[in-house]
Parts: C-alpha cells; sequence; structure tokens
C-alpha cells in the first residue's frame, strides 16, 4: 500500500526497500565470466568487482526471456533477475553448461537484496566476506545501494550502520518512484515478446563493441540496417487530470495497466504501468505506442472503461534525477 511518509524519505532522505520482487542466482565456478559473456547482451568481461551492469538475456529472435543484474562478487557473479522466473532460469541456464565449469544456484533466500535509496545515501560499496556484497545503483533518478546478503553487516562494515535504522518502504510505493524514474520493470513492461529497442533499455542493458551473443544478429539488424526503427516503443504517458481530490492511491478512479491508447478511432498502443505521481500531481504511465506516435507533446486519448481521458506522449524521466547531496 502507498505510504507517503516512504515516498517522501525516497526523494528527500533515505529508505530500505526488500526486493522481494527480485531473486538472486550465483554462477559460480571458473567458466562463469566467459561463459555468461557469450549468453547475455553487455559486457560482461568490463564488470569490476564491486559492482553490476544491466543486461538482458534474448531468445534467438532477438526477444528478452528475461532483464537481469550481473554483479561481480568474490569468487562468484550474482545475477538478478525476477522472482517468479528464478527457479526456471536455473534449469535453463544449467541446460547451457557443457564442458565449462559453471556452476547455477539460486541463492535467493541467502542473498536477498535491499535497495538502499535516496537522496541522502551515499555510493560507496564492496563485498564483506561472509555477508555478501553492497553495490552502488542510480538506476532511479537518485542515488543508491543495492545490498546482497546481510544489510546490518554490510552496512556496518562500511560506516553505514546508521542507514540500517532507515524507514522500510513497500513495493507499492517503490514502485510510484520506478514510473517517476522511466524505469521498466520485466514481467509488467517488458515481456517475452519485447526486444530490448523496444523498451528502450539499449543504452544501459546493450554493448554494441562486444562480442557475440545470442540473439545480436537481430540486434545488429535492426539498429544499422533498419535506423533503430521498431514497429513501437516504450513511452512516458501524462493524463491531464484529475487531481487528487477525486483520486486516490487506491487506484480506483485511475486507467489500469493494458489500457487502451487512442488518436481518434485508432488504436496505437496500450499502457503497462500506471501511478499517482504525489510529485506532479498527476497520473502518470508507461505504456506502447506506435513508432509514428512517439513524440513527446503527442495528444492520445486513453481508454477506460466508459470513459476516454485525455493524454499526452512525455519525455522520460518524468521527474529529473536527484543529485547526492555534498
Amino acid at each position: 500500500m502507498f505510504s507517503t511518509d516512504g515516498y517522501e524519505a525516497l526523494g528527500h532522505g533515505v529508505a530500505l526497500v526488500s526486493r522481494t520482487d527480485r531473486g538472486v542466482l550465483r554462477l559460480s565456478g571458473a567458466d562463469r565470466v566467459s561463459w555468461l559473456q557469450g549468453l547475455v547482451t553487455n559486457d560482461v568481461l568490463s564488470l569490476r568487482p564491486g559492482h553490476r551492469l544491466y543486461s538482458a538475456w534474448l531468445t534467438p529472435q532477438g526477444r528478452m526471456i528475461t532483464d537481469l543484474w550481473v554483479t561481480a562478487a568474490p569468487e562468484a557473479l550474482l545475477l538478478d533477475v525476477p522472482a517468479p522466473l528464478a527457479p526456471d532460469l536455473v534449469a535453463r541456464l544449467d541446460r547451457l553448461v557443457f564442458a565449462e565449469d559453471v556452476r547455477i544456484d539460486d541463492v535467493s533466500v541467502e542473498l536477498a537484496g535491499t535497495l538502499v535509496l535516496g537522496a541522502g545515501a551515499p555510493g560507496a560499496g564492496g563485498p564483506v566476506a561472509g555477508a555478501g556484497v553492497l553495490v552502488p545503483d542510480d538506476t532511479y533518478g537518485r542515488p543508491g545501494l543495492v545490498a546482497y546478503g546481510n544489510l546490518d553487516i554490510l552496512l556496518d562494515a562500511h560506516g553505514l550502520a546508521t542507514l540500517a535504522s532507515a524507514p522500510r518502504v513497500d513495493l507499492d510505493t517503490f514502485d510510484v518512484v520506478r514510473i517517476e524514474a522511466g524505469i521498466p520493470r520485466f514481467l509488467a513492461d517488458m515481456t517475452d515478446d519485447t526486444i530490448p529497442l523496444e523498451a528502450g533499455i539499449e543504452d544501459r542493458a546493450i554493448s554494441f563493441t562486444k562480442g557475440c551473443y545470442v540473439g545480436q544478429e537481430i540486434i545488429v539488424r535492426v539498429t544499422t540496417r533498419g535506423g533503430g526503427r521498431v514497429a513501437r516503443r516504450l513511452v512516458g504517458v501524462t493524463l491531464d487530470g484529475p487531481d487528487r481530490s477525486n483520486s486516490g492511491h487506491d487506484g480506483a478512479s485511475f486507467p489500469v495497466a493494458g489500457a487502451a491508447l487512442n488518436i481518434g478511432a485508432r488504436a496505437v498502443g496500450r499502457l503497462t504501468s500506471v501511478a499517482w505521481s504525489p510529485r506532479l500531481s498527476r497520473v502518470i504511465a508507461l505504456g506502447y505506442v506506435h513508432r509514428d506516435f512517439v513524440d513527446p507533446g503527442t495528444r492520445l486519448e486513453v481508454r477506460h472503461g466508459e470513459q476516454s481521458l485525455s493524454a499526452v506522449v512525455t519525455a522520460l524521466p518524468f521527474i529529473a534525477p536527484v543529485r547526492a547531496a555534498s
């Protein structure tokens, strides 16, 4: 349930988010880096110890199997993946290990992720023997850290013990910040039918200079021969009203994910994530529209039940990034 206090902590202070929506897989073995390098879209070979990078695993047709964060931990790589997919991903990855020295384990319980997020969050991190690893992360438009493992020990080891008492924020509240930052979520804004270029994650998730990976041919074909043109793209959508006096955080009067986006009688897309933004005093959303209608300022109609609500394509992120306090 949305928390105003938690939202304010994420914006102006610091708060903790238990990432129960994400699972953690551990890759061990001498060949783990080179093996993963041939599978995912980003350059794992460039990853520094104690840091992480965003990537995707694709089918040969260039569609997403999952997104993932890859963290370089001592003697292992940690793969941060959507929690509902974790068991199946272990099995699918394991089937791709042949003669390589690679082992895949689901460590979602012992290395559960916690996000330390907010303008007051520091940008330090690193591994701690027996406790896990703390890695910097600024994905959501403000400073942050992700702790994989024992949060108290990790924070204490880095001189950040006071952060352990920061307020805890639920995923509903965090999701508003995510949408404000324009960050798509797999299983909501991206599915196994999504090409990364459609979701606009190529700048974060794809290396165009690394060697081969599964699905690379499709990505290269679209970007080089097709000029990056895909049939649809993820955009921001801002609705004209309603104001807070007649719209609550329960979303009762909001359009919902899946609501159609029209221009006149023509269906041009659909919404995928919707939230009320207290900062903007507006309903905002992420959604896909036909490539001819992605320019900011394009007027749309959102079909919500029997209603037709006016909306406009909006540049992402909705809210400018918050810089760390000096």
